[in-house]
């Protein structure tokens, strides 16, 4: 089971760790060296260790199983070999990340206005139109800042000459950022004398960022806002990250039963000391669930009369309803233009080849080409609801090009990417596995991005699904400063 480098590099890979010849990459030669040293026996005990410590910490996550009955609690899958990034590359990423943002905040500023982009030609009416994450109720809201997205979450991806390029852009209710913060609690329980002898970037901050940057959006000025955490509830499968971020800033848990609207349009959270005043919610409900009066008469887990209170500015939302407007990969598409168009500068991160089934001739290609491509469907998430052309059988070609015809808009395709991979523990080997990355973006008065963020990693040979709904692990990032001291 000893860490050795003799496999590597995989022709035609790119990997995070190894360069060519087995010789690590500069950002990862302490890590390398500490690795290659550790007998068989020491390997198997900082995995014990790192199984140990997600058991008593008590990281699960929620997975759905008709054939097990529902929801089940799982242990977090994890690797101890850490991805590694350079600082140098990462400060780059971070300039793109913001840029984007950015860009999305005000093209979702815009929609909910005056629509000059689309007025302009830039954004096209039909897909506005159809869009099932507009919310006309939105539209004449002003929220603090100008900023709708507070909280974004954007998947990068490295392909195989090492480019890398955003994946999609996740902005209403992106999860993933306590898995993030707890895989380097553990890291530094398994191997403390390498973050004593490495200038890796913290990521403990966040919990601080998040609150300063929630608390900052509160309408009230008083010393310290109330903030509360907006959870569906225990069965959500992300519940623990909702409790575990309320728990690290200090907030109120709350589910929408807790809060009520009162007649001065103010939100109060019911106590046993009587009602108290809720400044500021950091919403971990899906926009159609959060008020019943204003979305879905049925739903039960939002607080009736909460768009009243929002639209008044009594309570701060975030992320701001309606921002999923942008959360969608027929947007995605858009986003390099959106960039050019209302910062007037060019993309610092690419996206992906993308082809937008909404136009003929990139329609006719996506539908001759389709063995080659993966297709997406605009807004399905986790891995779900997508074709990998090259693994789908002709029959399954066949269905999506059916699907394709039948509703283009809702349809994206593209080239199927060679994922970087990373050392990975399988068993009691080393190999290769895909991987991703997730950074978090808060928006405020000023805009912080994690340095790092959640490395997804498929466990499973060859393939390039990352979620944990579907099999996928976790690794800890490291940004680590090769310029700087200890």
């Amino acid at each position: 089971m000893a860490i050795r480098w003799g496999s590597y590099p995989v022709k035609g890979l790119y990997d995070e760790l190894i360069q060519g010849r087995a010789k690590p990459r500069p950002a990862a030669n302490q890590l390398c060296q500490f690795l290659h040293g550790l007998t068989d026996k020491e390997i198997a005990e900082h995995k014990n260790a790192a199984d140990l410590a997600i058991k008593l910490m008590g990281i699960t996550f929620t997975v759905y199983s008709e054939q097990d009955g529902g929801a089940i609690d799982r242990a977090w899958p994890f690797d101890i070999i850490p991805r590694v990034i350079d600082n140098r590359e990462w400060k780059v990423i971070e300039r793109g990340l913001v840029q984007r943002v950015k860009a999305l905040n005000m093209f979702i500023a815009d929609l909910y206005d005056k629509q000059k982009v689309v007025k302009d030609g830039i954004f096209p009416a039909e897909l506005l139109k159809d869009s099932v994450n507009f919310r006309p109720q939105c539209v004449g809201v002003k929220p603090p800042l100008g900023i709708w997205a507070h909280i974004c979450g954007s998947d990068l991806v490295r392909d195989k000459d090492g480019t890398v390029y955003v994946l999609e852009d996740n902005l209403r209710v992106p999860s993933g950022v306590s898995y993030m913060i707890e895989n380097r609690q553990v890291m530094k329980r398994v191997f403390p004398d390498m973050f004593e002898n490495e200038n890796i970037l913290p990521v403990d901050d966040y919990p601080s960022k998040l609150y300063d940057m929630l608390a900052s959006l509160s309408p009230r000025k008083v010393t310290k806002p109330v903030v509360a955490v907006l959870t569906p509830g225990i069965y959500n499968s992300a519940y623990y990250e909702h409790s575990y971020l309320a728990q690290q800033m200090g907030a109120e848990l709350v589910e929408g039963s807790d809060l009520q609207v009162g007649e001065d349009d103010c939100v109060y959270m019911r106590t046993i000391d009587g009602p108290k005043r809720v400044d500021v919610i950091y919403r971990r409900i899906d926009d159609l669930y959060i008020d019943p009066d204003a979305f879905l008469p049925e739903s039960t887990l939002g607080v009736p009369g909460l768009m009243r209170a929002w639209k008044a500015g009594k309570v701060a939302l975030a992320n701001a309803p309606g921002a999923g407007v942008a959360d969608d990969k027929v947007v995605y598409a858009f986003v390099p233009d959106l960039i050019r168009y209302y910062l007037n500068e060019e993309p610092l991160i690419p996206n992906v080849p993308t082809y937008r089934c909404i136009y003929k001739d990139e329609r006719d290609y996506v539908l001759e080409h389709i063995a080659e491509l993966v297709v997406k469907p605009a807004n399905e998430s986790g891995g779900y609801g997508m074709l990998i052309g090259p693994h789908a059988s002709p029959e399954e070609h066949e269905h999506f090009k059916k699907l394709i015809r039948a509703n283009a808009r809702n349809y994206v395709a593209q080239p199927m990417l060679t994922l970087s991979t990373a050392p990975t523990m399988v068993g009691n080997r080393v190999e290769p596995r895909h991987l991703d990355l997730r950074p978090f973006i808060l928006s405020g008065k000023e805009t912080y991005v994690t340095t790092g963020g959640l490395t997804r990693v498929a466990l499973t040979k060859g393939s390039i699904v990352v979620n944990s709904s579907q099999g996928g692990g976790s690794k800890d990032t490291w940004i680590v400063d090769t310029e700087g001291g200890n």
